[in-house]
This record gives structure tokens, sequence and C-alpha cells, in this order.
């Protein structure tokens, strides 16, 4: 009789999980008729959205549809400030943002739920106003770890960028002087720096594909300077555009701008080298000097105690 009784049971929990499972599908995959009308719809969406959405279910597609539309605002997905952000980090999959907004809103929803569970484990009390605060701080932590995480990116690439930049004009000055078109050195240069940097090669393909595809010399240059963020890369194409623009040699500014840009560096190593000593004084008065001390004067000490101890014990 209680090996009926178990089986019932076990049979309603499997109808309550394939109901709850059934449900749950049925809400987030697209049905036949939700991709027809997706279909019939589509031209009425913006196409820069659409690129980025088209491979999600229905539910999840309106959700990342409309994060996607309050990040890029009102300009231009090329232009975006999310989207160079995204091109100043070298990731230019527009896969990614989709990630990158649903990855902020699942964080700013479940890092507060995780601070709610551990603070009713943690503390005894149970304080309103101090979970509100802690809830707070985990939601504003989750949203914008990711925003951080990015930063991080565009700062590396950037700096790597910056230090292989003089080497790759000094090729393409070269190339100049050697016969070739500005943008078959270009071209020539990309190909030539996959080893050093395949950051600053890839964005000299970039460059190059423009120019073969059609864009003016001084569109691709200005959408250089803009996927790199550099102060230096947008100097120097204003640079490589007034030199086309007034016909002066194209060879001899990018002698200068390389030459200006290594000065730049070595000023740049010069102040890094002088705040060092400033910045090792802490460690060396809290980590180095307590062990240097403890080995030339703990034999010292050691031999004191000895010596005095058992004179002070006697009476």
């Amino acid at each position: 009789m209680s090996s009926f009784y178990l089986n019932i049971v076990l049979l309603i929990i499997f109808l309550a999980v394939f109901i709850a499972a059934y449900l749950i599908l049925n809400n987030l995959m697209p049905s036949v008729l939700d991709k027809r009308i997706a279909i019939l719809i589509a031209p009425r969406e913006e196409p820069e959205v659409k690129k980025i959405t088209n491979n999600l279910s229905l539910p999840v597609k309106k959700w990342i549809e409309s994060l996607a539309k309050v990040a890029m605002g009102k300009d231009p997905w090329l232009t975006s400030p999310l989207r160079v952000r995204f091109s100043n980090a070298g990731l230019n999959n527009p896969k990614l943002v989709t990630l990158y907004l649903a990855v902020k809103s699942l964080l700013a929803i479940a890092m507060p739920i995780g601070a709610f569970i551990v603070y009713l484990g943690i503390v005894e009390e149970f304080n309103f106003l101090y979970l509100l605060v802690v809830m707070l701080l985990a939601s504003a932590i989750g949203y914008y770890a990711p925003d951080f995480l990015l930063t991080r990116l565009v700062k590396r690439r950037q700096q790597e960028l910056f230090e292989v930049f003089p080497d790759a004009l000094d090729l393409l000055r070269v190339c100049v002087e050697a016969g070739l078109g500005l943008d078959a050195a270009v071209e020539r240069v990309g190909r030539e720096l996959q080893i050093e940097s395949r950051s600053l090669a890839q964005e000299f393909l970039l460059l190059g594909l423009e120019l073969r595809a059609g864009a003016s010399r001084k569109d691709a240059l200005r959408n250089l300077a803009l996927r790199v963020g550099l102060e230096d890369v947008d100097s120097l194409a204003s640079m490589l555009i007034q030199t086309d623009r007034f016909g002066t040699s194209i060879a001899d500014s990018l002698k200068v701008h390389s030459e200006s840009l290594r000065s730049k560096r070595k000023l740049i190593a010069e102040e890094k080298a002088a705040k060092l000593p400033v910045k090792i004084l802490m460690p060396l008065i809290f980590c180095v000097f307590p062990a240097l001390l403890t080995v030339l004067l703990g034999p010292a000490v050691i031999n004191v105690a000895q010596v005095l101890l058992p004179m002070m014990a006697q009476p």
C-alpha cells in the first residue's frame, strides 16, 4: 500500500515538473505564428537593433532590443558611444553587445538577490535600512562591473597601440618612399604587423578595406581614429588629411609624427621612472625594512637575552 502512495506522489511530481517546463518553454520559445509575424514586421524594425538580435527568441529579443535602444540612444549604430567603446576594445562582433547588455541586466538583478540571501544567513538581527543599502550597492556593482571590465580592455589595447604605432609609421614611411601609394602602403604595413601587434594590424587592414571599398581617404582616416580612440592617431589622421589636401610630402609628415610619438613615449617613461621612488617608499618601510632589521638585529637580541635573562633571574 505504501508503494502505491509513493508511485502516486512521484507521478504528481512528474506532472508538476512537466507542466512547469512546458509553460516556461512555451513562453520563451517563439511559435510558428510569432516567427511569421516577426518576418512580416521585420522591415519596420531599426536595422541596427535587428542586426544584433535576429538570433534570439521573441521575448528575449524584445527585452534585449529595448536595452540596446537605450544604450545606443539616437545616434547611428556605427557612431554610437557603445559601439565606439567596443571598437576601442577591439570587439567588433555585434553579438557581444547583446551579451554585454544581458550580463549587465542579469547582474543588476542577481547581485541584490545574492546579497539578500547572504545577509539573511549572516546577520542575526534584521535591519531593513541596512539591507536596503546593501542591496542597492550590490545592484550598482553588478550593473557597472561590465563597464569596468570594458574600460580595462580599452585601456590595455590603447596602450598596446600607442607603443607600436611609431614603428608602424616608420614602416609606412619606408613603403611610401619606396614608391608605393598610401593605400597600398597601408595594406602592406597591415600584413607586416601581424607578428608584432595583431590589434594594429587589424586596424590597418580595416583601413585598407575601407579605401578599397571606395570610401574617401578623409572618411577612412576619421574612422580609424574613431576606432582606436587615441589622440595621437586622431592627430595623424588630421595631418594626413591636410597633406592630401595641400599636396605636401607624406613621407616627411610621417617622419615628423613618428619622432614626436617617440619623444612623447620617452617623456612618459621618464615620468614613470621619476614617480618610482615615491611609490616604492611604502613597500620598503612596511615590508623590506622589518625583515632586514629582523635579520640584522635578531642574533644580537638573542645573545643579549641569553646573557641578561639568567642574571636577572638570580636573587
